[in-house]
């Protein structure tokens, strides 16, 4: 197995889920948005501010690309990665893509007190994730190897569906 990749929305679970994987993998676990604030020593929220969202578009397809030609890793992506076909493209070469699903109304649950989530600093969060999913769940779905349903699941039900999806698989 080259990398394990998440992709999704907000909220889906891709970190949590990710650092479960790569315990059970033993693998290093490697979180895109975490990696961007580790270089610049600034959280998202903040380059959001200072660059806009193309500054922090920027930023994330440089770690994009980087952290998929590692070998081994498994790599949690932020939401809005998908947007940018070279990072669709780094993605599908860089090893499995797994879609964590779910949907708009666990987004709201999981993100209503989560203050690092910059898209969602306005009056009506729902909205811009429906927006959101509407524009971007196509995208996930395009570079998708396995699509898996997160929506009331506990995180070890994700893990182990995701590993016993992965084994039939045929290699890519």
């Amino acid at each position: 197995m080259r990398n394990l990749i998440l992709v999704g929305p907000m909220g889906a679970g891709k970190s949590t889920i990710g650092r479960l994987l790569a315990r059970e993998l033993k693998l290093p676990f490697k979180d895109s948005d975490k990696e961007i604030e580790h270089r610049t020593g600034a959280d998202i929220p903040w380059i959001f501010d200072v660059e806009g969202e193309q500054g922090f578009r920027e930023r994330e397809h440089a770690v994009i690309a980087e952290l998929c030609e590692l070998d081994g890793v498994v790599l949690a992506t932020g939401g809005g990665a998908v947007m940018r076909q070279d990072n669709r493209s780094a993605l599908r070469g860089g090893g499995r893509v797994v879609y964590l699903h779910t949907s708009v109304e666990q987004q709201i649950d999981r993100t209503s007190r989560d203050r690092n989530r910059p898209l969602l600093r306005t009056a009506n969060p729902g909205r811009v994730l429906r927006d959101l999913m509407a524009v971007r769940d196509p995208l996930y779905r395009e570079i998708a190897d396995i699509i898996i349903e997160t929506d009331t699941r506990p995180p070890r039900m994700v893990v182990q569906e995701i590993l016993e999806r992965l084994q039939v698989l045929p290699p890519r």
